[in-house]
């Protein structure tokens, strides 16, 4: 075991996260590209735009449904089990989508993987922490983010040349070598953290689950009707959009009833206020990710004319930004805090995001590359200080729940982001292309600008050093973690 002086990953911490990291790649990089597919699927399926957003709004549907059960599951089968089921959902679903011989087939089936999906990314960041003993930094948190950061912006990259040069079908069999590896690596390298004699969790909240399960998902389902039905007043958007409000009502009322039982996502801990402020940075962060990362795209083949292969590649500059900024984040947030790095990121990124709100069909290509290239390193800076101080006063046997929230905020922001510039490009679209992207973009900014005021009460001091923590107690060594979730005890 390490001295509390040494700040080093041990081997097996590494391999741990290398298993983490490889397997996380396959569920993010699916959905970026799936979002640039859009027209072409809609073309080789005979479907219109309306029916194969279908494809996407499945998979969001699923993932809001699944995120809530992944600490009861992680709790009753332990954390490696668990993150291998996972994996095999997801797998099975990339399968089934690469089959589908019509649109219904198809949407159902991103369903299925949308279930894999949502069980990955929390699971990825509990085990992440439990690899590390609950000694939780700012650089295993890069690592740990480096799928998150780099999924979006890789993905339409690859995206477009399999689109270019093969079948659309290819763009979920890809996932089977990627997931094949993750499999193996996870085998290898995470711990057995099931306990012989551990108690078993509680009963599933199903009541509640199916509470949270609806709730968001009816949310979800009138956000991403709002850019189709062109306005907040249809009744597609407000029916599923009032009946998810009222579910979640219901939801935060039941869990914060005197007396409660344990609740399938422990909103409580929100009371706790670096995850609470760290959980809200995060729907900011999902705002503003996968509103630009729905735009962006579009800008390039709509308004400069390119190639869908070519609209990728001209992503890419941002994903170099983002790589960059992993590298130096940790030591910025050990010097001057998580506030000032995340309010200085989305700043960074609102004004690298000015450019496009005034670009037009003739400005260089190169100009726009370069100041993509500085709001990647906005974007992949603004993910790492939230996560790393999430945790921070979070008791080890809530981390499952801990995780729950965040990536729910993070889901439902970037549905509602990309909801809201979507919504705009649309409205203003009778002024012509150039003016209906100048709008959204200035949406996107607006969104950054806005995403600033809940970094404002993230914890403010510099990062204290590994070496000057102490060490975590017995229990919270990998290979003697205590059961957690649904079971945890509270005072």
């Amino acid at each position: 075991m390490p001295t509390p002086t040494d700040t080093r990953p041990t081997p097996d911490l590494r391999g741990a996260l290398a298993a983490l990291i490889v397997g996380g790649i396959a569920a993010i990089l699916d959905s970026t590209m799936v979002a640039l597919a859009i027209h072409t699927l809609s073309l080789e399926l005979g479907a219109t735009s309306a029916d194969i957003q279908w494809v996407s709004t499945s998979y969001l549907l699923a993932i809001a449904v699944a995120i809530p059960v992944t600490g009861w599951v992680e709790s009753r089968w332990g954390g490696k089990r668990a993150w291998a089921a996972a994996l095999l959902v997801f797998v099975t679903g990339s399968v089934l989508c690469a089959i589908a011989w019509s649109v219904p087939s198809l949407i159902a089936f991103r369903a299925v993987q949308g279930l894999g999906g949502g069980l990955i990314m929390p699971l990825m960041q509990t085990l992440a922490v439990r690899a590390a003993g609950g000694r939780v930094t700012s650089r295993m948190m890069a690592t740990v983010a480096l799928p998150m950061a780099l999924g979006p912006i890789l993905g339409p990259v690859i995206g477009g040349v399999i689109l270019s040069w093969l079948s659309w079908r290819w763009l979920f069999l890809v996932n089977v070598p990627l997931v094949a590896v993750g499999l193996w690596m996870a085998w290898r390298y995470l711990p057995d953290d099931r306990r012989a004699g551990a108690a078993r969790p509680g009963r599933l909240d199903v009541a509640g689950l199916v509470l949270l399960a609806a709730g968001l998902a009816a949310s979800l389902l009138g956000l991403t009707r709002l850019a189709a039905d062109g306005g907040i007043g249809h009744v597609d958007v407000l029916v599923p959009a009032a009946a998810g409000i009222v579910l979640l009502g219901v939801f935060v009322a039941r869990a914060l009833r005197p007396g409660a039982t344990e609740p399938v996502v422990d909103i409580r801990l929100l009371r706790v206020r670096s995850l609470g402020s760290a959980s809200l940075v995060l729907f900011g962060t999902g705002a503003v990710m996968y509103a630009a990362m729905f735009l962006l795209p579009l800008f390039y083949q709509q308004l400069h004319g390119q190639s869908v292969l070519h609209a990728g590649l001209l992503m890419i500059p941002q994903g170099v930004g983002a790589l960059a900024a992993r590298f130096a984040v940790g030591r910025l947030v050990d010097r001057f805090g998580a506030r000032a790095v995340t309010v200085a990121s989305f700043v960074l990124t609102a004004v690298a995001t000015v450019p496009f709100a005034l670009a037009g069909p003739g400005t260089s290509l190169w100009w726009l590359g370069a100041v993509l290239l500085v709001r990647g390193i906005g974007i992949g800076a603004v993910l790492i200080p939230a996560m790393s101080v999430a945790y921070q006063d979070v008791p080890h046997d809530d981390v499952p729940h801990a995780t729950a929230n965040t990536r729910i905020a993070q889901q439902v922001g970037g549905a509602f982001g990309t909801a809201i510039v979507a919504v705009a490009l649309q409205s203003l679209l009778d002024q012509g292309a150039t003016a209906a992207f100048h709008g959204a973009f200035w949406w996107a900014i607006g969104l950054a600008c806005l995403a600033v005021l809940p970094a404002l009460a993230l914890p403010g001091g510099s990062a204290r050093r590994e070496d000057e923590r102490p060490d975590p107690p017995a229990e919270t060594v990998p290979g003697a973690v205590a059961r957690t979730g649904s079971g945890s005890a509270r005072a």
